[in-house]
């Protein structure tokens, strides 16, 4: 979804150009410019839409507070589908970490007792972002199998993905990438983005055949994708 992005006409424009905003995309086009030239502009600058896009971000995530932590340590809040779990650390012999979730509120990390100090962050981190990965995985198969044989819109493959710029992608043969942090979100919002992404295997564009394809799915998906604009930048800050 990286790709996605705004068509604006205006009769100011005396020629097509790209305005990158932290939230969004606008192609600015005069009044009277074919659509499929719009696209294949925006096709051929997707390299420098998606540098600026970083750079813009960048910029705006230095004054942004991320929904992560400070400090992993024993007790803390961990976001989980805009719910919250508890971060419980213990101890063990053992070469590596292991993670367990003791119920729906508590999630419990134990750790080699060699690792300290930044180590230990690092390893609770990359563990916890291993789970992440995994309960996405689990709760997109069923998002699939609940959307995808309504239209016949089955990927070819999907894959559960460190993003730094975009929610998802579905390529040119129905390979859906998704990224983890969605589950950092409301399950509405990982709903939404799994559903647009389902809608490209049959509409490689945003055109409203491709808006109206969501519809079908999620008629409330304009609060989903107005949620994901509002904080956005905070998710791809990451744990």
């Amino acid at each position: 979804m990286s790709s996605e992005y705004l068509i604006r006409r205006s009769d100011r424009a005396k020629r097509l150009r790209i305005v990158v905003k932290p939230d969004r995309v606008e192609l600015v086009a005069p009044i009277g410019l074919p659509e499929s030239q719009i696209h294949q502009f925006a096709q051929a600058q997707q390299d420098w839409i998606r540098h600026a896009r970083q750079r813009v971000q960048a910029k705006s995530q230095s004054t942004v507070k991320g929904f992560a932590p400070q400090e992993y340590v024993d007790g803390v809040s961990l976001p989980f589908q805009n719910q919250e779990l508890i971060l419980r650390l213990g101890l063990h012999k053992q070469k590596r970490l292991s993670i367990e979730g003791i119920n729906r509120t508590t999630l419990l990390i134990n750790l080699p007792e060699t690792l300290h100090g930044e180590h230990r962050q690092q390893a609770i981190r990359g563990g916890l972002e291993k789970w992440y990965k995994q309960q996405a995985q689990f709760q997109v198969s069923e998002i699939v199998n609940q959307h995808a044989p309504r239209f016949n819109l089955q990927p070819r493959s999907i894959r559960i993905k460190t993003q730094t710029s975009r929610w998802g992608s579905c390529g040119p043969h129905n390979d859906i990438n998704l990224n983890w942090l969605l589950m950092l979100a409301p399950a509405a919002a990982l709903e939404y983005v799994v559903v647009h992404e389902l809608c490209h295997i049959r509409h490689k564009n945003h055109s409203p055949a491709f808006w109206n394809l969501v519809a079908q799915h999620l008629p409330d998906y304009q609060q989903q994708r107005q949620w994901l604009k509002l904080n956005g930048q905070r998710l791809m800050l990451g744990l």
